[in-house]
């Protein structure tokens, strides 16, 4: 009998031990979860700060009912100089960093916890991901960082729509939205921003990972150069956001209606006014072709930054 209590509690700890994960793995899963942190926060503040100038461009054509050319943005970014300042090319960068770092080190890091996840749950672990599992792990990890970071977006947007005078500081923006719109504003157009993130980040990460699949798979190298990882995030970028932008231009117009004199409206009707007063081409793909521009070069600084620190990261760990 005793013998048998002693088997049968030699069988519970074997089985708790098969169970728990040891302290070794849970303390490599915490240095897995601080490096895609560190390098996603990384790579976010340098491909937004290098084209921080086209997005502000960008962001006041997508709000105002004046016609988009490649010839009016660079009149507006000149004239911006000029009157301005160069350094006023980049207004509202301070708030997009503050959004910005927090967003791609948890978008890069929940898409690292992702893809850990799917590939246990379909049997992939360490191997790349078929590609369902591949695109719902870019879209969950985009809907993820947008939700936990989208008041600090909204801000941004405000600053880069407004002359200084009337915003001083992130701080401002934050008091004055909750003082005379209400805490509920920080929130508005949320909906437009999800359901424009799940296609966007869903075929960003669902096109970069493919990419470097048919790259390893046709090359025979273990890992793409850097000029390579660059040219597959621009085309992650070029496709992913060409497939989202209508949503991206309802987004910024429902951000900015405090300010721009356009009523606070749903999504519909925000879609409807701008069809109405722009036309359904015109109006919700306005600047896509500056996003053309500088949407492949932030996707791909941002892509090769993650992986290049990455890759530094864990040399310098082992």
């Amino acid at each position: 009998m005793g013998n048998g209590v002693k088997e049968s509690t030699a069988r519970v700890r074997e089985d708790a031990e098969a169970i728990l994960p040891s302290p070794v793995n849970s303390k490599s899963d915490h240095r897995q979860v601080l490096s895609s942190l560190l390098s996603g926060a990384l790579a976010g503040a340098l491909a937004k700060t290098a084209v921080a100038p086209l997005d502000r461009t960008k962001i006041i054509f997508q709000v105002s009912s004046k016609r988009f050319s490649a010839k009016e943005a660079f009149r507006l970014l000149y004239f911006t100089y000029l009157n301005e300042g160069f350094f006023s090319l980049w207004r509202g960068n301070s708030a997009t960093m503050v959004r910005v770092v927090p967003y791609a080190a948890i978008q890069f890091s929940a898409h690292e916890e992702y893809k850990r996840i799917l590939g246990r749950y379909y049997g992939f672990r360490g191997e790349a991901l078929p590609p369902g599992p591949r695109l719902l792990a870019g879209a969950l990890a985009g809907t993820t960082a947008a939700s936990l970071t989208y008041p600090l977006d909204l801000v941004r947007a405000r600053m880069a729509v407004t002359p200084k005078e009337m915003y001083s500081n992130i701080f401002q923006v934050f008091i004055r939205i909750s003082r005379e719109e209400g805490l509920k504003t920080l929130y508005h157009g949320f909906t437009p921003t999800v359901l424009g993130v799940i296609p966007y980040a869903g075929l960003s990460f669902f096109t970069y990972e493919t990419l470097k699949s048919l790259h390893r798979e046709y090359s025979g190298r273990p890992q793409p150069y850097p000029f390579e990882r660059m040219i597959f995030g621009a085309c992650a970028g070029l496709i992913g956001q060409s497939a989202s932008y209508p949503l991206d231009v309802v987004r910024r117009r429902m951000q900015t209606a405090g300010v721009t004199g356009h009523p606070h409206a749903s999504i519909v009707h925000t879609l409807r006014a701008i069809v109405r007063e722009e036309g359904a081409v015109r109006g919700l793909y306005k600047g896509l072709s500056m996003n053309w521009l500088k949407g492949p070069i932030a996707v791909g600084i941002s892509f090769t930054t993650f992986d290049l620190m990455q890759i530094l990261l864990r040399h310098l760990q082992s």
